[in-house]
């Protein structure tokens, strides 16, 4: 008998990005009332639980990943009132609140990090990784920033280098140390207490370094044609194996209280990032999986994706997709709107969590922004290779109203240019359209035990065309998706009665009585015999 499973294993989780999601007092920029204002639309749309990238008081030097105080509310967003209110305001509406948790770094202005800087015997210098200068006076070794440029920083009071993952501005914490560990388990505390359901912690794998402090070794695969900031393979900075201990931490202190779930960001190998689940799945619960936002778009490969993510998963452990995110080009914009469709469907049908990117629900695609308005830093400082971040972050378009709805002030980054045409109140009155496409696809995933908590079938692909059954206790569906851009005619698939939802939504309840004929990108669940 299956047990009986979690809200975070059934449930859809919804990011969405504050700055950007609705503002309320028409300074631009998106903030918490903002988020309650729209708490109808987001149990409309039928997900069980948002994920608020950060929102607490910062320099916004990396627009909240640069935290200055652990227990606050940044002004720009509101207030802890303001916090408490939509947390309870999510839960009188049966919708979890997850918190980014930014464990690995702090702002350079936090007041741990300006005490560890003021000399070398604060009692807090080691709670950050402070260094000598190396024999030639320069940095102690070559490690990288991954946002461009040396990782150390020296700081001329002291006569020694910093260590920072990131920006100069986020200084990185020393987990080696008991006191570093204390205090942010106490953070951990201070945000359960208020009701949050969990966490969605930030760059996990790089939260501790190797204690010897190697240098890096060149990345072979590195040429002139990619970013220098991947020029070495980051060997000694990431995935260190003590980060499993700090993992095991948060989960015994999370599971101190009831039903919270742990989510870690680790962009890392399949087979290396099971390891974040824990020994006897005692790390957080979902490491999110991105390799579907980078996976070439062909059956094959997904399908051999998809056979291979499961048979890594450790024994009990529950998987998660996600398409998109905060820090990645848009579906819509790396396959298309028609395919988008698609890998609408394909992600709510896969076993495991999904997790969707706020606005990828009506199609956005990443928005062109002009020189003189680019905000992200990642950009700024490693130009010519595509990597700032903010055409994925742009503002929410909800209505045809002037600045289609998110704010009374001037954005701050541009509106898709078709928001006009492409907005929430606009795709509400069409019945094709993404949004709806969406809202089907999330009801059935709730009301059919296959889809939310199946395990599979068979998995593979024929052509262009990608299938995979989904069976719970009897029940049974196949899904069926065209990843190309002809139309194709499969065999009839085993036992199917008929079509339960297409992603064209114009063939549900369609007989299946011999060959299953797919337009272009399509893809179709097809309800199938019961079994005895």
């Amino acid at each position: 008998m299956r047990s009986v499973a979690a809200w975070w294993q059934t449930g859809v989780i919804y990011q969405i990005y504050p700055r950007s999601f609705q503002d309320s007092n028409g300074d631009g920029i998106g903030d918490l009332p903002g988020v309650l204002a729209r708490l109808d639309y987001l149990s409309g749309l039928g997900i069980d639980a948002i994920w608020l990238s950060p929102i607490y008081p910062s320099p916004m030097a990396d627009f909240g990943y640069d935290v200055s105080d652990y227990t606050g509310i940044d002004p720009i967003f509101g207030h802890l009132a303001d916090f408490e209110r939509l947390v309870a305001e999510a839960h009188r509406r049966s919708l979890k609140v997850i918190l980014d948790f930014v464990p690995n770094h702090t702002s350079d202005r936090h007041p741990w990090f300006l005490e560890s800087r003021r000399s070398r015997t604060s009692p807090k210098r080691d709670w950050f990784v402070w260094r000598d200068p190396g024999l030639d006076g320069g940095p102690p070794n070559n490690w990288l920033s991954e946002f461009g440029g040396p990782a150390w920083t020296f700081d001329p009071t002291t006569g020694q280098y910093y260590y920072h993952a990131y920006l100069a501005a986020q200084p990185d914490l020393n987990w080696r140390n008991a006191d570093v560990r204390a205090a942010m388990h106490d953070v951990m505390r201070f945000w359960l207490d208020r009701g949050v359901d969990g966490f969605r912690i930030d760059t996990v794998h790089h939260l501790v370094e190797d204690a010897a402090f190697r240098g890096n070794p060149p990345n072979p695969a590195w040429h002139p044609g990619l970013p220098p900031t991947l020029a070495l393979e980051r060997r000694h900075t990431i995935d260190q194996p003590e980060v499993h201990e700090i993992l095991a931490g948060f989960r015994r202190l999370a599971d101190a209280y009831d039903a919270r779930v742990l989510i870690g960001e680790a962009y890392l190998p399949l087979d290396r990032l099971m390891a974040y689940y824990g020994a006897e799945l005692a790390g957080v619960q979902l490491p999110f999986n991105f390799h579907l936002i980078g996976a070439v778009w062909r059956a094959p490969v997904l399908a051999e994706l998809i056979r291979r993510y499961e048979a890594l998963l450790p024994a009990g452990a529950w998987p998660n997709w996600v398409l998109g995110n905060h820090d990645r080009s848009r579906v819509a914009s790396r396959l298309g709107p028609a395919q988008a469709r698609a890998a609408a469907m394909l992600l709510l049908s896969l076993r495991g969590t999904p997790t969707l990117y706020y606005g990828d629900e009506i199609g956005l695609s990443d928005v062109p922004i002009p020189p003189e308005r680019v905000q992200d830093p990642w950009g700024k400082n490693v130009p010519g290779f595509g990597l700032g971040r903010d055409p994925v972050r742009t503002p929410m378009p909800w209505d045809g109203t002037v600045n289609a709805g998110f704010s009374a002030g001037e954005p701050w980054l541009p509106l898709n240019p078709d928001w006009p045409t492409r907005n929430i109140a606009a795709q509400e009155r069409e019945p094709g359209s993404m949004l709806a496409l969406y809202r089907k696809l999330i009801a059935l995933r709730r009301s059919e035990p296959a889809l939310s908590v199946g395990d599979y079938g068979a998995i593979e692909a024929e052509g262009s065309a990608l299938r995979y059954e989904r069976v719970a206790e009897g029940a049974r569906v196949e899904i069926c998706l065209n990843l190309g851009d002809e139309p194709i005619e499969l065999v009839r698939p085993r036992d199917a009665t008929h079509i339960v939802l297409s992603t064209f939504l114009d063939r549900n309840g369609e007989s299946v009585a011999g060959p299953l004929r797919l337009r272009p990108a399509e893809g179709v669940v097809l309800a199938c015999a019961r079994q005895p």
